[in-house]
């Protein structure tokens, strides 16, 4: 809904200016089904929904009319990476709070939070910033700060403030942009591969100037560092902005209205191979002068594509291994990252892998120091360059080969004398010989032959089935060894005749056929890498079987109680798999097609691989609300901070000692290392939010994930367990 232009004068700190602004009234509303939008007074800007593989999000984008419909970049998302339904809508509300419902899930999806603001009216204003104002046009909340992957002319960065790329995919980026001292770009957080070259500052702010100048200012407003685009002082530039885009690089643009085009005049990386992780489970980012990487898998691709171009070895390499080298050419792992370096010759490099049953590739540098990078993951990438003083080895299995003995050729046969009886008699053995072993092979054929074809029903897949095995009572039977190594509740171990262990669930609800087979499908089609992947099913007669990867490890429950295990559970380690899960629920809320559901989240269905990197299991096999899942997140964080799982009443105990100040106190006693005080608040507070009474006070999984991840503060929770007093508020309007 738009509304006449007014002129309006608002403050901003003591500094009073006016500017001509299109004025949003209390109620406005913004829906997918009208695809209406609001405007800047200029017309360089508007907000509306935009389709995400038919689903929606709410953003402010370019609007001029020099610029294409197709060119019209968004520059802020509410929410986010947030989609939701096709039957959404965007409102500022009568008590001035702008919020976003989701007509899939039939939620308030995001909230501007400024109930209690005594918000006026809305504006967009000049600059691209969406913004409330209050009765004495005072700006209490805007878009720009809670930047999402851009910053346009004017627009501040702080030290709380954090740029997430967009993504390939419909997982979260892992690629940000944070201020802490300077200007870094990371992958997942915590590892740095670009950052500006400027003295560390203690509180600074980055500003992008409408010249093109990207600025790093200290206290007094002083600029301590600068980069500046190709067409710096263009006068004919209009519009630009810096953005981080979703290959990792930070990079600014300038419209050019001759070229009707967005065109990069700075970038911060000038060779994208620099960019760690640029060609992900893709193998290696190979030197292209073009400017554009070039991604190609050295390794021999496994079967399983989603996994792309992994590193071909694992443990069970029973024909022995070799090392290839690949010259000019860097290795690094992805998960997790490289840690493990070692002073070593390249010959001895070489050896430390091909001796070390885990190690699976290194990278052998020599710079004035020779280092040797071991890695122990198959999720490994790297580049190549002509330039690079570097030399990797990957090792791969060896094929069975049968070595048939080989007598040399005579150089002089007259030297031997033929004898004909010695001949026939060979002749005669050999042929009783071969004559033995064929009829041994047939029987062992036909024997086999049975064999194999009772097991080719464990590897059909018919064609609904997504790549799941569909497995029959009988198969169940047969890989768990008739049910014989139970290692929980209705949980079996098992192998596929690949000899691959898998674990096969027992389902005793009896679903109803048709309802079981679309759901195991859905789950099916799933893939992420916090999440235990789904290998087949059984639906016989009464019987549903889940078939699943195995987790080396256990359940995270298992881990706890297990002293010996429980030792691995440091105060880093239980952070990482706070934050894995965190990813991995939110994943299911807003990265699948369609909205799926946990339902059963906690300690028992999260497991840990065979490098205790955790994995959800067991999800989507009830249909209940997010919120639902988001408390029993909440729960599981309690639970793994203190060690302790005594219901609902200890989450409430934990409360009640982290409001007097004893946070410390909740804390598992066995954990080895020391704590972080200050991971401690941050974590128990996003708890209790998501353990609060009221469904609509909790906190969506993505943003239970960036505050987990340090790209969004937390305030301090209201009391969880007590219901709120009924309060006369108004209803969301459902019209104008």
């Amino acid at each position: 809904m738009l509304c006449e232009d007014r002129i309006l004068f608002f403050s901003v700190g003591f500094l009073l200016f006016s500017v001509v602004i299109s004025e949003i009234p209390l109620g406005s509303k913004l829906s997918v089904v009208e695809n209406n939008y609001w405007t800047s007074s200029n017309g360089d800007f508007a907000i509306r929904f935009f389709n995400r593989s038919d689903q929606y999000s709410v953003g402010i984008h370019f609007n001029s009319n020099s610029i294409p419909l197709c060119k019209q970049t968004v520059v802020w998302v509410a929410g986010a990476d947030l989609i939701v339904g096709n039957n959404s809508y965007f409102q500022l509300t009568r008590n001035g709070e702008l919020v976003l419902f989701d007509s899939t899930r039939g939620v308030v999806a995001w909230t501007s939070k400024t109930s209690n603001s005594s918000v006026a009216s809305a504006a967009l204003l000049d600059s691209g910033s969406l913004v409330l104002l209050n009765i004495k046009r005072e700006i209490v909340w805007q878009s720009f700060d809670t930047p999402t992957d851009t910053l346009l002319p004017g627009q501040n960065l702080s030290v709380n403030q954090t740029l997430r790329g967009a993504s390939r995919n419909s997982v979260s980026s892992y690629y940000s942009l944070h201020l802490e001292g300077q200007l870094q770009l990371r992958w997942e957080n915590n590892v740095v591969y670009w950052q500006s070259k400027s003295p560390p500052q203690t509180i600074p702010r980055a500003i992008l100037g409408s010249d093109g100048t990207l600025q790093l200012l200290d206290q007094r407003s002083k600029v301590v560092w600068s980069v500046f685009g190709e067409d710096h002082n263009d006068s004919d530039v209009k519009l630009r902005f810096l953005r981080l885009d979703v290959d990792g690089n930070l990079r600014l643009y300038s419209w050019i209205d001759v070229l009707k085009s967005w065109r990069p005049v700075w970038q911060a990386i000038e060779n994208q191979c620099d960019v760690f992780a640029t060609c992900g489970l893709r193998g290696i980012c190979v030197f292209n002068v073009s400017g554009s990487p070039l991604c190609r898998c050295p390794f021999t691709p496994t079967s399983n594509s989603n996994l792309k171009c992994l590193v071909p070895y694992g443990n069970e390499c029973k024909s022995g291994s070799f090392m290839t080298a690949y010259e000019h050419t860097f290795l690094y792992e992805i998960y997790p990252p490289n840690k493990t370096i070692a002073l070593a010759s390249l010959q001895q490099c070489k050896s430390l892998c091909q001796e070390d049953p885990l190690c699976t590739a290194v990278s052998y540098t020599n710079d004035g120091t020779a280092q040797c990078r071991i890695m122990k993951t198959p999720y490994i990438t790297g580049q190549s360059n002509p330039s690079l003083r570097s030399i990797s080895f990957v090792k791969k299995c060896s094929d069975p080969i049968a070595a048939l003995p080989v007598s040399p050729a005579s150089s002089s046969s007259s030297q031997h004398r033929l004898c004909i009886p010695c001949l026939i008699g060979v002749g005669s053995a050999t042929f009783v010989f071969f004559f033995v072993i064929q009829i041994g092979i047939g029987f062992y054929i036909y024997k086999k032959r049975t064999h194999i074809l009772r097991k080719a029903a464990l590897a059909y897949t018919g064609p609904d089935s997504k790549g799941l095995i569909s497995l029959s009572f009988s198969e169940i039977s047969e890989l768990t060894g008739i049910f014989k190594h139970e290692i929980g509740p209705n949980m079996f171990k098992g192998t596929l005749p690949s000899n691959r262990p898998i674990i096969v669930k027992d389902l005793k609800d009896g679903m109803e056929g048709r309802k079981f087979r679309s759901t195991v499908l859905k789950i099916g089609s799933i893939y992420h890498r916090n999440l235990v992947h789904l290998e087949g099913y059984c639906c016989e007669s009464n019987h549903r079987f889940l078939v699943y990867e195995f987790a080396e490890n256990g359940s995270l429950a298992t881990c706890m109680e297990d002293p010996k295990l429980c030792k691995r559970l440091t105060w880093v380690k239980r952070m990482e798999i706070c934050l894995t899960v965190a990813r991995a629920i939110a994943y299911l809320h807003t990265g699948c097609r369609e909205f799926v559901s946990h339902g059963n989240l906690k300690c028992e269905n999260v497991v840990l691989d065979e490098n205790f990197e955790a994995k959800v299991s067991e999800f989507g096999l009830d249909r209940v609300h997010a919120e639902t899942d988001v408390k029993d997140f909440g729960k599981m964080v309690v639970e793994l901070v203190s060690g302790r799982r005594e219901g609902d009443d200890f989450c409430e105990w934990a409360y009640e000692m982290w409001v007097k100040g004893e946070g410390e106190k909740v804390i598992d006693g066995r954990i080895e290392g020391g704590i972080n005080i200050e991971q401690l608040e941050k974590v128990l507070r996003i708890a209790f939010w998501c353990l609060h009474v009221d469904e609509q006070m909790r906190p969506s999984m993505g943003e239970v994930t960036n505050v987990l991840e340090g790209t969004l503060s937390v305030d301090p929770p209201p009391p969880p367990f007590i219901p709120r007093r009924p309060q006369q508020e108004e209803e969301i309007s459902e019209s104008d």
